[in-house]
């Protein structure tokens, strides 16, 4: 568990008041982020006096010399001072920057004792296996290490690597006297894609939601947890989106045996507008890999960590924009049918996928197919 040992030795550093004058956060894993600041929180900054002890700057927004001059000026109300300042990418932007890298190293080697400063370059990626970085990451991430590595101490927020999200998970739980079963948390693990602020946020709901009965199981996750269900519907846009007619009703019918079932319907037809809108964005933007994804979809139209790959797979099936426009009519006529009372909802549902796994019928020119609203 290589993130979470470094981890652990960044906050025993603070225990022991043992630190260096600066340190330099790098990575965009926010989980750690938190796990840091509510240490530092903790052991550096009292509760009453952390208007007066604790300051946020971004270099974009404010001179490096102005933040310097801050962090070196002893406060008369708090004893101790903490400075989180972001966007590290602008020290590194065109031009020479050698006199603020400058102005760092000159601070770190006179500080002020009684004040921490915490840089945090999280427009880097880390991931679980560092074999996989972007090479504009790795590119950046060596610049930092050449530079601000030589007088900053670096503590890195990588990702997990799913394993030790696992585990962790079984540790958490058990100091809050609650046991997990293995494939509940591979399940929220795999639902949330190693994301481990979600993972973790997710995991506080659950421990609340089993209550007394202190075990969480999988259907407690897939109860709970809205990725978890999005999962099955992932696996039925992939039926659908292959043609593949008998699997796409199988994983349909496996839907409806669970949860809720056919009360569910409205909020099933929901996410498979959501998702066939999704890749229709996908394919107008030639979207190819997660990073244009990511660029593609706005906030609160996102898609899970674990679907990203799965998504933009699925969108490329589709040959034109024709295609998942044609989608999107027949779940709105489908939606339109469940709320009128309909004898049976799996009927209507079933219906819907048979016609999404079916070739469109060429009875409107393709011109006038391709300028209809959707």
């Amino acid at each position: 568990m290589r993130a979470f040992a470094q981890a652990e030795r960044f906050v025993s550093e603070l225990e022991s008041r043992k630190m260096r004058p600066a340190y330099l956060f790098v990575g965009d894993e926010a989980f750690f982020r938190q796990r840091f600041r509510d240490a530092i929180l903790e052991h550096l900054v009292p509760a009453d006096l952390r208007h007066f002890s604790l300051f946020e700057f971004d270099l974009a927004e404010t001179d490096l010399s102005e933040i310097l001059d801050r962090v070196r000026t002893p406060s008369l109300m708090a004893p101790f001072q903490v400075f989180f300042v972001r966007g590290v990418k602008n020290l590194f932007g065109r031009g020479s920057n050698e006199e603020k890298l400058a102005a760092i190293e000159e601070y770190c080697k006179s500080p002020n004792p009684d004040a921490l400063l915490i840089f945090v370059a999280d427009h880097i990626s880390i991931p679980a296996d560092v074999r996989r970085m972007e090479m504009q990451d790795k590119e950046r991430y060596q610049r930092i290490r050449d530079t601000m590595g030589q007088y900053c101490g670096i503590v890195e927020l990588a990702r997990v690597e799913e394993s030790d999200a696992v585990r962790w998970i079984s540790e958490y739980s058990s100091s809050r006297g609650v046991k997990v079963d293995s494939d509940g948390a591979r399940e929220l693990v795999d639902a949330l894609g190693g994301d481990m602020m979600m993972i973790s946020n997710e995991l506080e709901k659950l421990i609340l939601y089993v209550g007394g009965k202190k075990r969480i199981t999988l259907g407690d996750v897939e109860t709970m947890v809205l990725a978890a269900k999005q999962r099955s519907l992932y696996e039925l846009t992939d039926a659908i989106s292959s043609k593949d007619r008998m699997h796409a009703l199988e994983i349909l019918d496996a839907i409806l045996a669970s949860g809720d079932g056919e009360d569910a319907a409205i909020g099933h037809i929901y996410m498979l507008a959501k998702t066939f809108r999704q890749m229709l964005v996908i394919l107008e933007r030639n979207v190819r890999d997660q990073r244009m994804l990511w660029a593609a979809l706005w906030q609160g139209f996102r898609v899970p960590p674990f679907a990203a790959e799965d998504i933009i797979k699925q969108a490329r099936r589709y040959k034109n924009r024709r295609e998942l426009t044609r989608a999107l009519r027949l779940i709105a006529k489908a939606d339109l049918a469940l709320r009128s009372n309909p004898v049976s909802k799996r009927l209507v549902l079933e219906r819907l996928v048979i016609e999404l796994t079916s070739e469109p019928k060429l009875d409107t020119p393709g011109w006038m197919q391709e300028h209809l609203p959707v």
